[in-house]
This record gives C-alpha cells, structure tokens and sequence, in this order.
C-alpha cells in the first residue's frame, strides 16, 4: 500500500521507509548516500505528490503487485541494514529493525514461495544475520568479521540461509539479492578468515557490477580484488569514486581506503585516513573502532612519527 503508484521508485522507498520503517530521515539519507536535507526535501514532496494525485492508499490485486515488488523488497533490505549496521548513534545494532526485516521478508517469502529475489533477499538476511553475536565485543565494541569468533556464528540461521539460497539459485534466473547472497555464503563457510575463498567473492562482485552496479558495488568489488591481486590493484579501482559525489565524502571510501593502504604498508597514510572516515561517520561505535585502528598504526614501529611545524 505503502508502495504508491504515484511516485518514482526512489521516493516510494524513501517515504515507505519514514512511514512504516521505523527509520529516521537522517538514517534514511544515509541508506541513499545522500543529505539528510535532500532527503527531507525527498520525502516531502512525495508526500505532496501523493495528495495531488488523488489516488488513496489501498491494497492492490494481485494481477498489480508485481510491479510493486521491487520496491517493498529494497525497502525491507535497507531496514535490515540499518538494523544490523546501526548508521547512527552510540549501538552499532538495532535488533528490532533487523528482526523485523526478517520477519517480514518471511511474510514475503510464504506469500510468494515461487519467487527467487525474495528467497534470495530472506537468505542474504539470516546468513548475515547469523554473524551478530559475533560483531560485538562486551564493551559493545565493533569487532571486523576477520577478527571475529566464529564460533558464535548461529549455524541454524547459516543452515536455513544455505537452504533458501540453493533452491533460489536453482530457478536459474539470478537478482541482485541472491548474488549478495551467496557473497555472504563464502564467508560463512570459512572456518578462519585465511580460509575465505576470495576468488569466489571477487567472481560474483563481477557478476554483481553488472546486474546492480553502485557506488557500494564498486567499493566492496574493489576490497576483493584487493584481497586476490593485492592491495595496489584495489587501490587502483577506488579512484572513480573520489569524483562520485555518493561516496566521495563518504567514510567508508576512507575507511577501505586506510585498510589498503595498511595492506600496503603505507602505515603513515593509512593513519590519516582512518582520522579522516571517523571524523565522517555518524556511528559512534564505528568511530571508535576507526580511531583505534589509526592508534594502534601509531604506535606501530613501520609508522613514524607525526612531525609538527613552528608557526
């Protein structure tokens, strides 16, 4: 209902997500790399177009609820998002929203059984979901998936994920969400960070530029091509993003930056980056984890000292 015809598909998301998603308009930006005013401008000339066009809510037939899919798929995966990834505040999770998500692509998944994007975006859920116990450290502390313990990883969720994703894979036709997916199936599937099959995650990142490409895309394409050709070749695919004003000022564009440029062995630029994506983040559990990342190259002996100059 949510999901009205009167909008562009961009703004349905956006004003489904303040209406019903239980997100803030500054969350909400930040799931569209944009300003928080752009999107309160966003939203409410939706609303406005809304009124103007005469036609009320109400729930559609099921010939018309095709069309519509698309979007009420996307706005339950940036609800997940922001529940597992909290973009602002002092939690790194919201385990409501997440929960939510989840259950609601479940309503999706046993009202459309035969649909591969929704058994695709359910599994990419609990398989990425079964790692939050895991994320966090007692102080609430952000904890990176190398260095987590995989052990609390919930195997039931990585099972029933397995199960959704083979049988969505199996249709033939493959989306956005289940190649996510199955991104999110390699790393469960490693014992030890060493173990990830990165050539695997670098092949669908491939697949995945072409089917969905984004700035986003982009950046965790560039992260694994890191990881199999090495960190100057990774490096290299960021470039482009300097100019593209969604991620440009972005932290996380900072943040993989300094964690190549750590690979590298830049220690002394990786620490400036890292400053730089937490003095831009709006999460204050991962503002903490980047300024401990910048201390901890400090006091490395491969970085040298910040040299100060006299006015």
């Amino acid at each position: 209902m949510c999901c009205h015809p009167a909008l562009t598909s961009s703004s349905t998301i956006a004003l489904t997500l303040r209406a019903v998603g239980g997100l803030t308009t500054a969350e909400i930006a930040n799931a569209f790399l944009v300003p928080e005013a752009t999107m309160a401008q966003r939203i409410s000339r939706a609303k406005q177009s809304i009124k103007a066009s005469g036609v009320p809510f109400s729930l559609l037939p099921p010939e018309d609820r095709a069309e519509r899919l698309t979007a009420v798929l996307h706005v339950l995966y940036l609800i997940f998002n922001e529940g597992y990834a909290s973009s602002i505040g002092a939690h790194l999770q919201r385990l409501d929203l997440a929960r939510e998500a989840i259950r609601l692509t479940r309503c999706a998944k046993n009202l459309l059984p035969d649909d591969a994007e929704v058994a695709g975006l359910l599994a990419l859920m609990l398989l990425t979901d079964a790692r939050r116990a895991a994320r966090t450290g007692s102080d609430e502390e952000l904890i990176p998936l190398d260095k987590q313990d995989r052990s609390l990883w919930d195997r039931t969720e990585i099972s029933e994920g397995t199960e959704f994703l083979t049988a969505a894979l199996s249709k033939g036709s493959v989306g956005l969400y289940q190649l996510q997916a199955a991104i999110a199936a390699v790393h469960d599937e490693a014992a030890r960070a060493e173990d990830t099959d990165w050539p695997q995650i670098l092949a669908f990142y491939e697949l995945l530029k072409r089917v969905s490409p984004s700035p986003v895309v982009t950046l965790n394409h560039a992260i694994a091509t890191a990881m199999v050709h090495g960190p100057s070749k990774g490096l290299e695919l960021l470039k482009p993003l300097d100019s593209d004003n969604r991620l440009a000022e972005h932290h996380r564009l900072n943040a993989v930056r300094a964690h190549l440029l750590e690979m590298l062995g830049d220690h002394e630029t990786a620490v400036r980056h890292y400053r730089i994506a937490a003095s831009r983040t709006t999460s204050i559990s991962e503002q903490n984890y980047l300024m401990a990342e910048a201390a901890r190259l400090e006091e490395s002996p491969n970085c040298p000292e910040e040299k100060t100059t006299t006015p």
